[in-house]
């Protein structure tokens, strides 16, 4: 599919879709739509998604984001997924690893270094950092008192 067709087609998915384009079409959707769209990315024969190739999280200051590289090996085309959450504290987005099992270990990451929980995750703890670490190291606001993420 072209970025033109793979535009329409998510428009026809998620009306409220905001999408631009750079080297890839990059679609940013709520929280509440991230889920549905992706399943239909990956399910509908047109895109067939089967490979998320990253997921990452993202702190844009006021908001915490996620972002999906998903590709169709059978196809050969790529598309970005984003999503954000002005909620700081209580952020949350509902799990993709019921679609693409290597999202299982990238969401207990983002979890880890952003604090953006996964709903309905099978397994949503530590996976890095020691079990008494206070704070979430790759927001923009943590304060690291000892110097222990270099510069």
């Amino acid at each position: 599919m072209t970025n033109d067709q793979l535009r329409a087609k998510v428009l026809s998915l998620v009306p409220s879709a905001e999408i631009s384009e750079a080297q890839y079409l990059n679609v940013t959707v709520s929280p509440e739509e991230l889920h549905h769209l992706a399943q239909q990315l990956k399910n509908d024969t047109e895109t067939q998604f089967d490979y998320l190739m990253n997921l990452t999280g993202v702190d844009w200051g006021k908001a915490l984001g996620v972002v999906y590289h998903l590709t169709s090996t059978q196809l050969g085309h790529f598309i970005v997924l984003k999503t954000q959450t002005e909620d700081r504290e209580n952020g949350a987005v509902d799990t993709v690893c019921d679609l693409w099992k290597t999202a299982e270990l990238q969401e207990r990451e983002v979890f880890e270094m952003f604090g953006i929980k996964f709903n309905n995750h099978p397994d949503l703890r530590i996976l890095l950092l020691p079990e008494n670490w206070v704070g979430y190291p790759l927001r923009k606001d943590y304060v690291d008192e000892v110097n222990m993420i270099s510069k």
